[in-house]
This record gives structure tokens, C-alpha cells and sequence, in this order.
């Protein structure tokens, strides 16, 4: 009888939580957000409506549906929590999983970071047979193959290691970075320092190789590397593990096909090609996808999402499962706001209570049949009637094998290999991983990474909540996957620049969330949850226009704020909010000084590298250049733990780079605005509407929130401003200024 009731309980089951106060403060700013533009149009009445007073309603009204989508994505805030003890009684035989690695650059992603990486997920608590490692090198580099080579034979000794001892960590750098405990036995002790001089002797391998490329010998194995280049070279796969006879996962090693005259469409491309390789060599139903840096920090992190997954009563409409990103040896009080902790419990989370959270490109495992592109309820007709062999051929491509495959997985049937070594499919796997294989099909489009943005995983998200599926977070104890936080100013200005730019040729692409909306399946408060995200560059335009509103009033005299009791709106409003956002960060155990870093750094980046962003999308939309995907920068693991202890971690440096050219701006406009009203020298005041307290408040929180930039205007080297950048900036401003002189400020509206 308990058995009986054990077969019936749910293998996962979604709480909603209870957050009162956070709801009534979030209703009480909008309420203020509403008063303030009540204030405006009802001020046209009775006072001297100028234009910077219509464009600050204009800016203000954005900023009020901006936190309408920021409410409605909070409001429903849901955890997940899955039962892997009841997964064994429910389904005896645990379904195959295909497990996918990319690395696109070795300098910027060196080998040993992938090789960790893949080391824990070879260490997985889940049956070897079910498990087979893709690693996508877009680099095509032959020191990633020989790492992962090498890798391959520590992998021996380590995986057994780990199950031995049930270790919790698995990625070797991390592991030995912690000191054993003097309770240990002493076999365990002799062991650990066996298992730490393999890997010590395994990453000497990797650097010396990698410091001396020149002295490589590509013989073997190696050969087909010679003469490749990065953006023009065959493609090349190589079965290090067969599966077979090592008691170990599969390793495959990828690296596709690149031609200079061929797009190669960035990640998205490099992700259809692990599916269509994986989809011959093991066609798992489900994959899992992680960075080269994201390695596995709960073993049993498979078993959480197929208990979501297989759960015979809310998991069959489930696309994907969500794992949040969280980092590793963060630097203390996330001075460059880069580790989004705040946003995942608030937001994210929230998302979790409509219809799931986004794809966030990373520790997601997906079901292979809603990445083929059908919705959730079509499995049944397509085994009703079958598909024609041209539908196939127009949606998959020409590979027959590949579409016996696919055909295998959409019908929900096992496909085996029967124990045939997976070199036997390479021949096809090269075919399907060619850079034409994919013309005229609906590879990228209806199916698949979607591309057409440099941000491939929030339009391939789209599509598929499009199409009515849903997805779930995962949140186990200990965190699923650990990753490393771009570690400098300029790695993270660079990340969140491409992120505003591929975010926002989403925002305006078929595969908006208004569309989605409209002629897809996606639920209206979901889509409107995911405006918060694809609206990053388009808010840095009301951002941006904000900030030179308040320089412009300050230097030619006017003001966009309400004075007397007026006054008291925006200012209750501003310390309204500040608690706020204080409070969620208190109540996560953050800092203050981690609080103020992050309201910084969403000043900073909002009103500087999402605006330039925006410019780079919106040549891109009006077809005069196409953007370039910029690698972000992960750190040597080796390297990671002395960066922690570094005294000058945290601090901003700066190159001429153009991210740093906008914010420059900002700084010198507004420190000209300030000066300007210091020494008196403004227009005079027309009918008593000058320059009030507002407009400086705002002014002096720019120029603190811009404080390290101003640092670095008098520092030298490189924790100083480039000479060449304060000059674009200083002949910006000084257009800026000029222009508000001449502007007639005395123009009005009727």
C-alpha cells in the first residue's frame, strides 16, 4: 500500500510564495509614478509648459511601464521543488541525456576551464550509459582537442574517485582548492594525493602546449589541424570516448565546418550542430547545455530536472528546465554588478510563476522534441499519420540518417545504437555539421537556436513558449552548476553591450514578445515579462535622454521638476524606492556596499553600453552593418583563486574602448551642468521657472553613480582614462553644451 501511494506522489511540485510587503511597496511607486505624470498634464494649465517639460513626460512615462513590467514580472514569485528519491520507483529505466559544452575562442576560454568543466560532467551521479559529452570547439583549436585528449585519461581515474568517496564537487580545480579534512582516512588522504598530482600534471600538459604553440606536433590524431584557421577550416569531429569499454560517458569532440563566405549564425550555429551530431551519434531525448565555465556543483543536478521532465502530470508541457546562473569566488560586494543575485530571486523567480522563466543560455536541459519545433500536444498526430519524407527533408536537411533519427525522437521511440561505436556515425555527423547544411531548411527559424541575434538563447526561448510549452526552474541545495563572473570593468561592459544589442534586434524581430503575444501561444503577463528584458536598449534612449534633460535644464535654466509641494513626488518617490531596493538586497544577506555597487552599475550601464548597444542594433535592423559577437573573457581557473585575493580586485580600469566614451560624456556634461550653476553663469530665469532643487539632486546622483570614471579622469595607466577617450568625450560635451546655448530656451507650447 505505501509503495502504491509512493508511485502516485509527484515528482515535482511548484510553491508560490507570499511576499505582502514587496507587492504593497511596488504598488505604492507605481502609485507615485502615476502622480507624478498626473502632476504634469494637469500642470498645463497653469504653468509654462516648455519642451524639456513635454520630453522629461515623455521619459517618465517609459519609466512607469517600464516598472509596470518589472511589477507584473514579480508578482507571481514560485519554487520549484523536485523528489529525485521517488524517481527511481517511478521510472525504472532513467531516460538518456546528451550533454553539450562550447568554447568559441582559447585564448579568451582557455582549455583548462573546458576541461574542468567537462571532467564534472563525466562525474555525473547518473548511469554512464545514459550519458554522452559534446564539446563544440568554435575555435577550432588543436589545444582544446589535445586537452580534452589528455582529459580524457585523467577522467579514468577521477570519475571513479568521485563515486568512491561520493565527493560533492567535481570540477578538479575547485575540488583541490579545498583542504581535506583531518577525520579523512588515510587510503582517502593517499588517494586525494594521488588524484591532486594527476591533475597538477594534467594542467602542466595543457600550458605547455599553450605557451608554446610553435613547438606543437600535429602528427596523429593532430594532423587534421594543420593549416586550419579559426573562421575557415573542415569540419572536425572525434570520438574520444566511445562509450563502450572505458566505464565512462561518451566524449565527442566538435568542431564544425567554417567558410569565410558562409554565416556561421555565432552560438545559436554551434548549438544546431550539437543537436543534429548528438541527434545521429546517441539522440537523447533530452540535453543538457552549459558555458566552457559553467561546471557541475550538484552531481545529482540530472536527476532534479527529469523528475520535472517525466513527471507524468505537469511535465509533459515542459520545454526546459532552468537552472540559475551563480558564481564562484564573486569578488566581495560585486562592485561591478555582474553576479545578479537580486535579479534572480526577484525577477526570475518570478517569472516562474507564469509560464517560466526565459532561457538563459546556459544550465538549461532541454527536451530535444520542443527544440525540433513542435508543440507540446503534436507528438500525438505525428504518430496518428506519418510525416512525409519532403517535409522532413525541408524541415531537417538531406542527412537521411539524421532524419531517421529525428523521426525516432519525435515519435517518442527508443533509438539504440545497439552497441555500435559512435566513429561508425562521424561520415554523417560531418555532413549535418557542414556550413551549407542548413540552406533551405528550418534550421535557425522555426526550429532549433533561433538566429538573427547575437543573443541566441532569449529568441529561441520565444519560439518555444510560442508554441505553448512551458519551462520551470530548478533551484537543489547544493546549487546546480557554478560559473565565473567576467572578473573586470571593460569584460563586463563588453558582455552587457552585447547583450543590449541582441536584445534589442529581438525587441523589434518576429520574435518579439508582442508577436509572441499576439499570433503565438504565449500568455499575455508572461510575455509582458519578458519586455523587462528585451526592452534593455530601448530603455537606455529614455535613460540617456533623461540625464542630458537635467544637464540641459541646469546650464539654461529651466526645470523639469515641480517645485513647492510638487517637489515632494519625485523625491518621495526616489526614497521610496531606494529603501526598496535596499531592503530586497538586506533581505538576501547582501551588503549595503554590494546594493549601492549594483544601483551603480545599472546607472552606469543603462545610460552608457546598452545605449551604444542599441545604436549597433539599430545599424544592424537598418541593414548598413551587422554586429560582431564579442567573446566574453573567463578566467583561468589556476588563476582564479589568487585574483580573489588580489588587493586591487574590484577596482576599475579602463582602455579606448567605446564603451567608455559615452559615460565619459555623461560625467563631463553633468560636472558642466554643476559648475555652471556654482559660478552663477546660467540664463536668467524665464517667469520664474528656473533651475530648482530636483534638477540638481539628479545631476549630483549621476556624477557619484560616475564617481570611478571621474577617479580615472586624474588617474594614470590602467586605472586611468585614455587621453584619446577624454578627448571624444570633452568635444561631445562640449557640443552638448554649445547646443543648449544656442537652443531658444524661451520657445513654448501652446
Amino acid at each position: 500500500m505505501a509503495m502504491a501511494n509512493q508511485e502516485n506522489l509527484p515528482l515535482y511540485e511548484k510553491v508560490w510564495l507570499k511576499r505582502t510587503f514587496q507587492r504593497a511597496i511596488d504598488i505604492l511607486i507605481l502609485l507615485l509614478l502615476f502622480s507624478l505624470l498626473s502632476y504634469r498634464l494637469f500642470s498645463i494649465n497653469n504653468t509654462f509648459f516648455t519642451l524639456p517639460w513635454f520630453l522629461a513626460f515623455s521619459c517618465e512615462s517609459w519609466f512607469t511601464f517600464t516598472w509596470i513590467i518589472l511589477l507584473n514580472a514579480k508578482w507571481s514569485p514560485a519554487v520549484t521543488k523536485t523528489y529525485p528519491n521517488r524517481l527511481l520507483q517511478q521510472v525504472p529505466e532513467l531516460p538518456r541525456v546528451d550533454l553539450f559544452v562550447t568554447t568559441a575562442d582559447p585564448v579568451l576560454e582557455p582549455p583548462t576551464i573546458t576541461v574542468n568543466t567537462v571532467l564534472s560532467l563525466l562525474a555525473l551521479d547518473y548511469p554512464v550509459n545514459k550519458l554522452a559529452c559534446y564539446v563544440s570547439d568554435d575555435g577550432c583549436s588543436v589545444f582544446t582537442f589535445y586537452g580534452l585528449l589528455e582529459a580524457s585519461k585523467f577522467a579514468k581515474f577521477w570519475v571513479p574517485f568521485c563515486k568512491k568517496y561520493n565527493i560533492q564537487v567535481r570540477a578538479p580545480f575547485r575540488y583541490f582548492s579545498e583542504v581535506t579534512k583531518s577525520e579523512d582516512s588515510q587510503q582517502f588522504k593517499q588517494e586525494w594525493i594521488l588524484m591532486k598530482d594527476m591533475y597538477d600534471n594534467l594542467c602542466q600538459k595543457i600550458e605547455d602546449v599553450t605557451r608554446n604553440p610553435s613547438s606543437f606536433q600535429f602528427e596523429g590524431e593532430f594532423a587534421v589541424f594543420l593549416n586550419t584557421e579559426k573562421r575557415n577550416h573542415p569540419s572536425i569531429i572525434k570520438v574520444i570516448l566511445d562509450g563502450l569499454s572505458d566505464g565512462l560517458p561518451h566524449l565527442i569532440y566538435v568542431s564544425r565546418e567554417k567558410r569565410p563566405k558562409y554565416e556561421h549564425n555565432y552560438k545559436g550555429g554551434a548549438m544546431n550542430v550539437l543537436t543534429r551530431v548528438s541527434g545521429l551519434m546517441t539522440n537523447a531525448p533530452f540535453m543538457l547545455n552549459v558555458d566552457c565555465d559553467m561546471f557541475v556543483n550538484n552531481p545529482k543536478i540530472i536527476q532534479h530536472a527529469i523528475c520535472i521532465l517525466v513527471d507524468s502530470k505537469n511535465g509533459k508541457d515542459v520545454a526546459f528546465v532552468q537552472c540559475f546562473q551563480q558564481f564562484y569566488d564573486g569578488i566581495k560586494d560585486d562592485p561591478f554588478g555582474n553576479q545578479w543575485v537580486a535579479a534572480f530571486e526577484y525577477i526570475i523567480r518570478g517569472m516562474a510563476g507564469l509560464q517560466g522563466p526565459h532561457y538563459c543560455g546556459t544550465n538549461t536541459i532541454h527536451r530535444r522534441y520542443a527544440i525540433y519545433g513542435f508543440y507540446p500536444n503534436e507528438r500525438q498526430y505525428v504518430k496518428k499519420g506519418k510525416l512525409a519524407e519532403k517535409i522532413l527533408i525541408q524541415q531537417f536537411g538531406s542527412s537521411k540518417e539524421f532524419i531517421k533519427s529525428a523521426t525516432q525522437a519525435i515519435e517518442g521511440s527508443d533509438h539504440s545504437t545497439n552497441g555500435i561505436s559512435s566513429s561508425n556515425f562521424i561520415e554523417e555527423a560531418i555532413q549535418v555539421s557542414n556550413c551549407g547544411y542548413e540552406y533551405g531548411t528550418c534550421w535557425g527559424k522555426k526550429m532549433g537556436w533561433v538566429y538573427g541575434s547575437i543573443t541566441e538563447d532569449v529568441p529561441t526561448g520565444l519560439n518555444i513558449h510560442r508554441k505553448g510549452w512551458r519551462s520551470e526552474p530548478i533551484t537543489p541545495d547544493p546549487t546546480a552548476f557554478m560559473g565565473s563572473a567576467p572578473g573586470g570593468l571593460l569584460t563586463t561592459m563588453v558582455q552587457q553591450k552585447r547583450w543590449g544589442s541582441g536584445l534589442t534586434v529581438v525587441f523589434f524581430s518576429k520574435h518579439s514578445p508582442v508577436m509572441g503575444i499576439l499570433f503565438g501561444k504565449i500568455q499575455f503577463r508572461a510575455g509582458l515579462s519578458y519586455f523587462w528584458l528585451t526592452n534593455w536598449g530601448l530603455r537606455s534612449v529614455f535613460e540617456v535622454s533623461y540625464a542630458a534633460l537635467v544637464a540641459y535644464c541646469i546650464i539654461t535654466n529651466t526645470n523639469i521638476f515641480p517645485k513647492g509641494l510638487g517637489l515632494w513626488i519625485p523625491l518621495t518617490l526616489f526614497g521610496i524606492y531606494t529603501i526598496h531596493t535596499l531592503q530586497e538586497y538586506l533581505s538576501k544577506g547582501l551588503s549595503i556596499r554590494c546594493w549601492w555597487n549594483n544601483q551603480r552599475m545599472i546607472t552606469m550601464r543603462s545610460t552608457s553600453v546598452w545605449f551604444i548597444g542599441f545604436l549597433s542594433a539599430m545599424v544592424k535592423l537598418l541593414g548598413i552593418s551587422d554586429t560582431v559577437f564579442e567573446v566574453t573573457q573567463k578566467e583561468n581557473p589556476n588563476s582564479v583563486a589568487a585574483a580573489g585575493d588580489d588587493a586591487d580586485a574590484g577596482r576599475f580600469t579602463f582602455d579606448e574602448s567605446s564603451a567608455f566614451v559615452v559615460g565619459t560624456t555623461i560625467l563631463l556634461v553633468q560636472l558642466t551642468a554643476l559648475v555652471v550653476k556654482i559660478l552663477g553663469v546660467q540664463l536668467e530665469a524665464h517667469s520664474g521657472n528656473g533651475c530648482g532643487i530636483g534638477e540638481l539632486v539628479c545631476s549630483v546622483y549621476l556624477v557619484v553613480c560616475y564617481w570611478p570614471f571621474l577617479k580615472g579622469l586624474f588617474a594614470r595607466g590602467k586605472y586611468g582614462i585614455p587621453l584619446s577617450t577624454i578627448f571624444k568625450s570633452a568635444l561631445l560635451a562640449f557640443i552638448f553644451v554649445h547646443f543648449c546655448r544656442i537652443t531658444d530656451t524661451r520657445s513654448t507650447i501652446n
